[in-house]
Order: structure tokens, then sequence, then C-alpha cells
């Protein structure tokens, strides 16, 4: 069986309006606002913005649930095999980048405890040994994990709003970490791509640790 065209219109529409919420509240224009005019929320907010990031996911992923259908198709022997390491590997890969951010500020734990009222990230300039290789790692992974599995039109049309949100999101996550970082991620940026690794382009670690440092050129 396979999904009505407007099911598909739904289910794309639904992961639109979470991809606008989800980059209206994490933008640096809403954050202000409200630290402005109401300074004391500021500490619940990261957490209150997680938590309800979380609840709203719950109707895309429902109405792509419903609406299953007849695989376009699948992987089989070498290429099933090929698909699922891919799969773990990006999974792995994630949980691997997690010990080299702040979890407590990630989560909002941190501010709330802390009364934190201000609106940029208290996390200081790094570079992980992943974000040697691409500025965004995590977006990265998911762009691989998004098209290495089975495919069909509900999760084709996922597929295609998840990598067009990556796309963007990387975009609108630049603009506030070069409001947040200046000029030392601004060169960090032209030594390292964005999306997609290239063997070409790429921090050593002894450039990247000058780097977060303040010095070298590139």
């Amino acid at each position: 069986m396979m999904p009505t065209f407007p099911q598909l219109s739904l289910l794309a529409l639904s992961w639109l309006a979470y991809f606008v919420f989800h980059s209206l509240f994490a933008s640096l224009g809403l954050k202000t606002r409200v630290a402005k005019r109401w300074p004391k929320l500021m500490p619940f907010y990261r957490i209150s913005f997680n938590l309800l990031a979380v609840i709203l996911l719950l109707i895309p992923l429902w109405l792509l649930h419903t609406f299953q259908g007849d695989p376009l198709w699948q992987w089989q022997g070498y290429e099933k095999l090929i698909s699922s390491t891919l799969r773990y590997s990006v999974i792995i890969g994630f949980v691997w980048t997690l010990k080299y951010y702040d979890g407590s500020e990630l989560a909002g734990i941190r501010q709330l405890r802390n009364g934190i009222q201000s609106v940029e990230d208290q996390e200081r300039f790094h570079i992980s040994p992943f974000h040697r290789f691409v500025r965004h790692p995590w977006y990265f992974f998911a762009l691989i994990y998004i098209w290495s599995g089975n495919m069909e039109p509900a999760w084709l049309v996922s597929a295609v709003m998840l990598s067009l949100y990556c796309i963007v999101g990387s975009r609108l996550e630049e603009r506030k970490l070069v409001t947040y970082h200046g000029e030392v991620y601004k060169r960090y940026a032209r030594a390292v791509p964005g999306l997609i690794p290239r063997p070409w382009r790429f921090l050593n670690r002894t450039d990247a640790q000058n780097l977060m440092q303040g010095q070298g050129e590139f």
C-alpha cells in the first residue's frame, strides 16, 4: 500500500513546521528578546526548549510511522551489510563526539542550576577530532544515516526535508557561532568544510591547537 499525495504533503508540512519552530526558538533574536523582557526566565530557556522540541518531534514521527508504505528500494546482501555498517558507525561517531561537549549546558541543566541569564552559550571555542575535518559533524552523520537505509515514500519525503534542514540549519548555526566566537570562527571556517569532509581541507592537531589558542593563519 502506498501513501497518498495528501498524506505525504501533510508529512512534509509537519516537518517544515517543526523546523520553523526549532530555528525560531534557537535563534539569537528570540533569545535576546526574552532576555530583555523576562531575564528571570532565561535559566529555564534551554531546558524548556529541549523538552518542547522532543515533544513536538513526536508529531512528524507519528505521521511517518502512520503513512508507511511499500518500499521503493531495499538493500540486500553485501549492500545491506554496508548500509548497516554505515548506520552503526555514525551512531558510534555521534555518541563519541558527545564527550567533547558540555552535556549539562546542552541539556540546559547548567543554566538552570547556576541561574545563568546570558543569551550566549558559555562553552568556549574548541575543536574536537571530528571538527578538524568538518564543522558540523552531527549534520554530516545525520545525512549518512538518513540516506543509507531502506527507502519508502514517507521516509523519502522525510529524508528530503531533513536533508534540507541540515543545509539550512547549519548555515543558521554558523551565524550564531560567528557572533559568539568572532574572527577565530571565521578563520576556522576558511580551513574546514561545513557539511561534507574533503580530504584536502582539514586541520592537523597542531593547527587546531594553535587556532584554539588564537594563533596561526588560515
